[in-house]
């Protein structure tokens, strides 16, 4: 199950799955973005099925994981990419609304799902989780508000997680896919040049170790997906 599935990281993601064999649940909120994908994934001989859904509304996530396990019978990997980067100012100017949207997207809802697949995962007897981070959850710097302290609540969301299942054979790692080619980095840095950055899928391989059995071991880490760099 990979959420914000239908651009950048994440619909490299599951494309990158569904050609190793996972039949993989795709989510986000453009219901034709979700087709094509899903498409896509089918002229390659791969299963997908797309699930709509903003995760803005927690009652949402515990909606769309209803609905893959109704259509899939489980989760075995949960990939949290859906973000929202909010605006780049300072915290004195930040507006509460959209602070508590960033917010929501980036923090509350990786916790919803998190907490919605866990019981799955502990019937299966195994399970990883994959929550998205950033370098700015790491170091916070200036003008990067909400989606940096976002970033940090994900890391320890993560390890919080990890210290808790690690016991029930499921594992819980971050993974920060540093300076990525993709709309939210160009929204970010719009005088930067795209090309000079990876592109995503060129980060897949990370994500394809996390949700295998040899990181069946490895859980509660903070990693960097370009580790794996193409």
């Amino acid at each position: 199950m990979v959420t914000g599935g239908t651009r950048g990281i994440g619909r490299a993601v599951a494309v990158g799955y569904a050609k190793e064999g996972a039949a993989v649940a795709c989510c986000g909120r453009d219901e034709t973005e979700l087709a094509r994908l899903v498409t896509e994934i089918g002229a390659q001989a791969g299963v997908a099925r797309g699930f709509v859904a903003d995760l803005v509304h927690p009652e949402e996530g515990v909606r769309v994981v209803g609905e893959v396990v109704r259509d899939f019978g489980t989760i075995d990997v949960l990939v949290n990419n859906a973000s929202v980067l909010g605006p780049r100012i300072e915290v004195t100017q930040y507006p509460l609304d959209e602070w508590e949207v960033v917010l929501r997207v980036n923090l509350t809802a990786p916790f919803v799902l998190a907490k919605e697949v866990m019981p799955i995962m502990l019937r299966e007897g195994h399970g990883s989780i994959i929550n998205v981070s950033s370098g700015v959850g790491r170091t916070g710097k200036a003008a990067w508000g909400a989606y940096a302290v976002s970033k940090f609540g994900v890391e320890g969301l993560t390890q919080v997680l990890a210290a808790e299942m690690k016991i029930f054979n499921i594992r819980v790692n971050s993974l920060n896919p540093g300076a990525t080619r993709t709309s939210m980095r160009a929204a970010a840095y719009p005088e930067e040049d795209p090309l000079t950055l990876p592109a995503p899928t060129a980060l897949v391989d990370g994500f394809v170790y996390l949700a295998s059995d040899e990181s069946r071991h490895v859980t509660g880490q903070s990693l960097d997906a370009r580790d794996w760099l193409k």
